[in-house]
């Protein structure tokens, strides 16, 4: 028997149904699980895909609600759907759904009192115990379907077996294949035997109400009489309860026809709806997909309909199904019209429910009809449309939950589509943010290396008095300052895209002071200074970008100084009114020879710079470059007694101040 897993078991239409009418309407897990639970093949149709090679060797699942979380919502949903369409293919005789009930009262009186019988004697797992409780005679629900009563014959005799089996092949473990083997041994025989065989064997005992199942309970755990009939009777309540709550009769004869005949139309009508929604191109937009299945939500209901699409506070007319439709677009604000009230309630509104407003008459007027129904599209918190069916008052039940099952499924594919977008959105963010980390930490460790070889070529040149061999540092300070730039620009453009962000200005120049000190400034005949203004410096701009800017002006100004010495000096001030906004300042002095004229024509503009005495414009590009990116504004004055680059940055405050 080793494919009972794979069997197709029939179950009682009532229980069908109703998982299928909780799916629909979205119930929570422990009401599912409550229903799924009351059946023994939907049991085994659960618990075989939880326990399958497709979640790897992971422990056994013993329970339906551990089952409901490794499958997930959807995979459930869909195993339900699938069980409905077997089950409507299944044709038993009267007297087969005759047995099938009494089944399904016996399986689920045996599992409810080895639950309770192990919660009564302190097993630790009376979940476990229930499920076992719901399999320990699937030999018969197997006999039941088999044409063959000869075949059905072999099927009950070897119903423990075959129930052992089951629960192995799930790797459940050897007790619990024992509890299912051994559930037939008499009482005498099981006075040592483990704690899950002695639940599950009193389980099926007390399960036929006999004195035998009465005497049992004291043999194996010393249960009094009138604790074990309470018991009984306990159990007995609660299958009636459950019985009442599916609407399966439990007393005189069971006819599975009307549950049966209500289960076609109810799986029929899902069928129709699944398949209409397919028609659509499901790719898109969620604006283009509501847009494109109005159409098959007339031809499935043979209603003309509307699509509303949200955007923007506002209801627009996407498509219809009456021919040509004007631009029509609507606040989304309730205001008494079933389409706007149906979009802020998220429920559907109908125009036979109240007096229509001027917008209903002008739809009405668009459906050709005397009433109208709108149905908004709900995707978890939010509301991407609305449809709007024009109806003769009087919708048949049939075409209303047709309606609902295609709205509730139509919602299902939008909701997924925008999980998934968010998920992938959200994965390449993260990678994108790992990448920009790894490349900025790069760069970091690259830069220290070059600034200290770059000083000790300084130091040197000085100390040379041959020409040419400062000509040939000179060039190598160039590629490496070449280098220096390109590592720049790399860590620029990676971290472009990260976004701006508000800062104190004065707060990232202090943080720098010290590097740019030790490292541009370490003759004792160069200074550096800095003012910084008392005021706010608050800036909205990249930080990244900000400490590029600073390394390259203060750089180029460290380099125009003289031999006999210099100083540099960074100024901020604040507010700065101009052009209508307020900025924070960044002067960056230096009271070196000027800028050449060679490099001074082609400022900020990429290509070779011209070394020799005085500036040099290293990553004047760059720095222009950065600065425009930031939407800030940078100017040069220079002169004999030096130069001064002025930096204007967006204030995050654009109150309006004094003209300086």
């Amino acid at each position: 028997m080793s494919t009972v897993s794979d069997l197709q078991l029939p179950s009682l239409p009532e229980v069908t149904l109703r998982a299928l009418e909780v799916c629909n309407r979205d119930g929570n897990y422990r009401e599912i699980s409550e229903i799924i639970a009351s059946d023994t093949a939907l049991v085994v149709q659960i618990l075989a895909l939880a326990n399958s090679a497709l979640y790897g060797p992971t422990p056994g699942v013993r329970s339906i609600d551990q089952a409901l979380l490794r499958l997930g919502n959807r995979r459930f949903k869909t195993l339900i759907l699938t069980a409905a369409l077997r089950q409507v293919m299944f044709d038993l005789g009267d007297g087969a759904w005759q047995q099938l009930r009494d089944f399904w009262r016996h399986a689920l009186t045996t599992a409810l009192t080895a639950r309770a019988l192990a919660t009564l004697t302190r097993y630790p797992e009376s979940d476990e115990a229930f499920m076992l409780g719901m399999l320990h005679n699937i030999g018969e629900l197997i006999a039941i379907k088999t044409p063959s009563l000869e075949a059905g014959q072999q099927y009950m005799n070897q119903q423990s077996e075959i129930a052992a089996e089951l629960v192995t092949s799930w790797g459940l473990g050897p007790l619990a294949a024992d509890a299912m083997r051994y559930q037939q041994a008499l009482p005498s025989e099981l006075r040592d035997a483990g704690h899950l065989v002695k639940v599950i064997s009193l389980a099926t005992r007390l399960a036929l109400s006999d004195s035998a199942g009465i005497a049992a309970a004291g043999t194996m755990f010393g249960l009094s009489e009138e604790l074990t009939r309470e018991i009984n009777r306990r159990i007995s309540h609660d299958v009636s309860a459950m019985a009442d709550s599916l609407g399966i009769p439990l007393i005189n004869s069971y006819n599975a026809e009307p549950a049966s005949q209500e289960l076609r139309q109810v799986v029929l009508r899902q069928a129709i709806a699944r398949q209409a929604i397919g028609f659509a191109d499901l790719t898109g937009k969620s604006s283009a997909i509501l847009a494109e299945t109005v159409n098959s939500l007339t031809l499935i209901t043979g209603l003309p309909a509307l699509c509303f699409g949200y955007d923007d506070d506002s209801l627009v007319l996407l498509s219809g199904t009456t021919g040509a439709h004007p631009h029509l677009k609507v606040t989304a604000k309730a205001g008494g019209s079933a389409l706007t009230e149906a979009f802020a309630s998220r429920i559907p509104v109908s125009l036979d429910e109240q007096a229509p407003a001027v917008l209903d008459r002008q739809i009405l007027s668009l459906l050709r009809t005397r009433s109208l129904t709108a149905i908004p599209v709900v995707t978890g918190n939010l509301c991407p449309g609305v449809f709007v069916l024009g109806t003769d008052g009087n919708t048949p039940d049939s075409t209303t939950e047709l309606i609902r099952l295609f709205i509730h499924q139509l919602s299902t594919v939008l909701h997924e589509k925008d999980t998934t977008f968010e998920r992938e959105n959200e994965s390449a963010a993260r990678h994108h943010q790992t990448t920009l980390e790894k490349l900025r930490e790069q760069v970091h460790e690259i830069s220290n290396p070059l600034t200290i070889i770059r000083q000790y070529l300084h130091q040197l040149r000085n100390r040379l008095d041959d020409p040419e061999a400062r000509e040939d540092l000179d060039v190598v300070r160039d590629e490496l300052d070449r280098a220096g730039n390109l590592l720049l620009q790399m860590s620029n453009n990676s971290t472009r895209d990260s976004g701006e962000e508000t800062f104190d200005l004065n707060a990232e120049i202090r943080s720098l002071a010290r590097m740019l000190e030790t490292s541009l400034f370490s003759n004792s005949n160069l200074h550096f200074n800095m003012l910084m203004c008392n005021a706010d410096t608050l800036v909205i701009a990249n930080s990244a970008a900000i400490h590029q800017v600073l390394i390259n002006l203060v750089r180029n100004a460290a380099e125009s100084l003289p031999e006999a010495g210099g100083e540099v000096t960074i100024k901020t001030s604040a507010p700065v009114w101009q052009g209508h906004r307020n900025w924070v300042e960044m002067e960056v002095t230096d009271t070196g020879t000027g800028i050449p004229d060679a490099v001074r024509d082609a400022l900020f503009t990429p290509g070779e710079t011209t070394k020799g005495k005085g500036h040099s414009g290293l990553g004047l590009s760059i720095v222009k470059q950065l600065v425009d990116d930031m939407e800030g504004v940078i100017a040069c004055h220079t002169g004999k007694k030096g130069t001064t680059f002025r930096v204007l940055l967006p204030a995050s405050s654009q109150v309006k101040t004094t003209s300086d």
